[in-house]
C-alpha cells in the first residue's frame, strides 16, 4: 500500500466528482484493511496541491452571484441538493488535504483514523447528493456554485491548528445548524430519497465536527494554550465574517463544542 500521504494527494488531484469520490473510497478501504489487521501504515510525506482538481462544470462563482432559488419548487429544490453536493465533494478534500498538508506535524495514528474515515463518510454525502439530483432530471455540473469553499483551505494552509478551528469546527458546524431545515423543506415535498440521505450526512457530520473539536483540543494541550482563547483567536483571524444562530447547541454540545466557544463570536 502506498502511504496514506500519497493517497490524499491522488484524491487531491482527481478531478470528476465520482471519480474522485470512488479513489477516495478506494484508498480508504485500504487504509481501514490495514488498521483492521492491527497494521500502522506509513503515512509518508507528499506536497498537496494548493488548489485541488475539479470538473470542468460546475462554474464557479463569487458567492454573491450564484442565484438564489426558493426551495418551495422543485427548481429550487435542486439548487438546495446541488449546493450540498459541491459542498460534499470540497468536504472530501478538506479531509484528505489537511492528512497531506500537515504530514510533517507527528501526530498519534488516531488523528490518521478519524480523517480518513470522514472523507469517505463525506465521499459516500457526495454521491448520496448526486444521486438525488440525477432522480430528478439534474445532475452535479448543472447549476453554477460557490467558489469561496476553497478559501478556508488556502487561508491556513500554514496553521494546522487554525484548519483545524475554522474547517471543521466553524464551517462543518453550521452544517449542523442547517441541515434540519433542509430535512423538513424535502420532507414536506415528500422527496423521500433525498430526506433519507440528508438524515445520513446529519447523523454523521456530528462525528466529523467532533474529530476537529479533539484534534484541536489534542494540540491546544500540546502548546499548553487554552481552547477557548485560542479558538476565538484563531477564528477571527481565518474566518471572514461573524457566526451567525440559530445554533444547534445539543448537537454542537455532541460534538465537543461548548457555547462559550461560539456565541462570543455571533452577530449580536
Amino acid at each position: 500500500m502506498i502511504p496514506l500521504a500519497e493517497m490524499a494527494v491522488q484524491v487531491l488531484t482527481c478531478a470528476g466528482g465520482r471519480e474522485k469520490t470512488a479513489l477516495s473510497r478506494q484508498h480508504a478501504a485500504a487504509w481501514q484493511a490495514e488498521r483492521a489487521n492491527g497494521d500502522t501504515p506509513d503515512i509518508g510525506q507528499a506536497a498537496p496541491p494548493m488548489q485541488p482538481s475539479r470538473p470542468d462544470k460546475p462554474d464557479l462563482l463569487s458567492p454573491r452571484d450564484v442565484p438564489h432559488r426558493k426551495p418551495g419548487s422543485e427548481a429550487g429544490r435542486i439548487a438546495l441538493l446541488h449546493a450540498v453536493a459541491h459542498i460534499e465533494l470540497n468536504a472530501v478534500d478538506l479531509h484528505w488535504d489537511i492528512i497531506a498538508r500537515f504530514c510533517h506535524v507527528k501526530m498519534p495514528i488516531g488523528f490518521y483514523d478519524d480523517w480518513v474515515k470522514a472523507a469517505d463518510e463525506e465521499s459516500k454525502h457526495f454521491n448520496l447528493m448526486a444521486d438525488c439530483l440525477e432522480e430528478l432530471g439534474s445532475h452535479y455540473g448543472a447549476l453554477p456554485a460557490h467558489a469561496g469553499m476553497w478559501r478556508a483551505a488556502e487561508d491556513t494552509a500554514e496553521d494546522f491548528m487554525g484548519r483545524l478551528a475554522v474547517v471543521p469546527m466553524v464551517l462543518e458546524a453550521r452544517g449542523l445548524d442547517v441541515t434540519p431545515g433542509m430535512i423538513k423543506i424535502f420532507k414536506q415535498a415528500k422527496a423521500a430519497s433525498a430526506v433519507a440521505a440528508l438524515e445520513t450526512i446529519y447523523a454523521e457530520e456530528v462525528a466529523h465536527v467532533a474529530y476537529g473539536s479533539k484534534w484541536f483540543h489534542f494540540l491546544c494541550g500540546r502548546h499548553e494554550m487554552d481552547p477557548k482563547d485560542a479558538f476565538h483567536d484563531l477564528v477571527q483571524r481565518y474566518f471572514h465574517g461573524a457566526l451567525k444562530p440559530p445554533f444547534n447547541e445539543e448537537k454542537r454540545a455532541d460534538a465537543g463544542i461548548p457555547p462559550d466557544f461560539y456565541w462570543p463570536l455571533a452577530v449580536s
